[in-house]
């Protein structure tokens, strides 16, 4: 059986699914936000530890190298989780996969939080980073039970959960460690989704595929996709670039606000970083426009944004007074937010609108393929601060909005 093929059987339960959600508004709405909500919480384990990393490293009296590893494992294991895990909502019924996924995260979260050796919380940590792979179960899930008409508003909504959990990780995780300790933040964590676990239990409906093919057969599938969805391939690449250019934008802005003019203290740097939230009012919105025909406008829209915004944030430390600086760093980094989502929800509304029994390999790849852009851009960013300073960081920020310009300009491909 070759990945396009799907039974009827399964034609006929995402239909019906989708035909009983769309006759009960009520039961949409609230799947809606019960996936944004899940997705915000969930996505905050695998940020969290860029900010932690110091307290967990001292307390365990944790080498360097070790303290470095906790946040690189956990992304590895996020990694992992895309690759293997999230295809099996292509295989097995939805609903079980992420409350099981979820209870691994848990387990984990608890795992780090009670570790007694470095060896112990590294493992936990790359379990927890894999287990987080449950947020990309649920968007596949929620586009399944919505109506291709509503589909992008629906994305565009879940979305901003995760932004702002993104956003958000890392001061809400230095606010609970000042008022309790590290320890205390995966303690928080793994409560909340205790409790979220319990409301997918009772509100998440259930969504069993009919593939009759090997876990192998399913894995060894994405070549073929890749090569089979030029929607995925464009619209994969723009996502990269977008995630390059806010990794480096947020990787050295940290670096940047202690010193003349802004000169912000942790406290200070936390608020600022809350700022960006602002920009994940822009997936709802770009989700509707997306629905109405205007994703091609919006998608040049959004990259002109990126341009725009690094090049206001490297003007901002040569401004006048300090109210001026901080003024236009923060509209420079509500803007690249703004354009950064705007792309990512019409990114994944194009791949959600392709083949319904392949929905979580394509959202496995989408997002496996737009973190390896984060980390260019974590790269690019590094190598900028460390020979020039913050005018080369936006310098690469911009290229990478600039190299999704031209790609607007280069191709319509899923834009419709």
């Amino acid at each position: 059986m070759t990945i396009s093929e799907t039974t009827t059987t399964s034609e006929t339960t995402v239909s019906e699914a989708t035909h009983l959600l769309a006759a009960k508004p009520i039961a949409e709405r609230s799947l809606i936000w019960l996936g944004a909500i899940t997705t915000g919480v969930v996505v905050t384990n695998l940020f969290a530890p860029q900010i932690l990393v110091g307290l967990m490293g001292r307390s365990l009296t944790m080498t360097a190298w070790q303290a470095g590893l906790i946040s690189t494992l956990t992304l590895l294991g996020y990694a992992f989780g895309l690759l293997l895990l999230v295809p099996l909502v292509d295989l097995l019924e939805n609903k079980r996969l992420i409350l099981r996924t979820l209870a691994c995260a848990i387990v984990a979260a608890l795992g780090t939080a009670l570790a007694p050796t470095p060896s112990l919380l590294l493992a936990a940590s790359f379990i927890l980073g894999a287990s987080c792979a449950a947020i990309q179960m649920m968007v596949p899930l929620v586009a399944s039970m919505v109506p291709p008409a509503r589909r992008g508003q629906a994305i565009g909504e879940v979305m901003s959960g995760l932004m702002v959990g993104i956003l958000l990780s890392r001061p809400l995780a230095s606010l609970i460690a000042d008022a309790w300790s590290w320890r205390g933040y995966y303690f928080v964590s793994a409560a909340l989704m205790a409790a979220l676990a319990c409301a997918l239990a009772r509100h998440l409906p259930s969504l069993k595929p009919t593939m009759t093919t090997s876990y192998g057969a399913l894995l060894r599938s994405f070549p073929q996709l890749l090569r089979e969805e030029p929607v995925l391939r464009v619209r994969a690449w723009t996502a990269a670039l977008v995630m390059a250019s806010f990794t480096a934008f947020w990787a050295a802005v940290a670096l940047r606000l202690p010193d003349a003019p802004f000169g912000l203290d942790a406290k200070g740097i936390a608020l600022f970083a809350l700022i960006g939230v602002a920009g994940a009012a822009a997936t709802s919105l770009a989700g509707r426009l997306g629905d109405r025909g205007w994703t091609r406008l919006l998608l040049v829209g959004a990259h002109l944004l990126i341009v725009a915004s690094a090049g206001l944030c490297a003007w901002a430390p040569f401004t006048d007074s300090r109210i001026a600086a901080l003024t236009a760093m923060g509209i420079g980094a509500i803007l690249l937010d703004v354009g950064i989502t705007a792309d990512q929800t019409l990114g994944r509304r194009a791949i959600n609108l392709l083949r319904p029994e392949a929905r979580g390999r394509l959202n496995a790849l989408f997002v496996a393929l737009f973190f390896l852009g984060g980390a260019v851009g974590a790269a690019a960013a590094s190598f900028a601060w460390t020979h020039g300073g913050w005018t080369p960081v936006c310098a690469v920020a911009a290229f990478f909005g600039l190299l999704g310009l031209i790609t607007d300009v280069a191709t319509r491909t899923g834009t419709s």
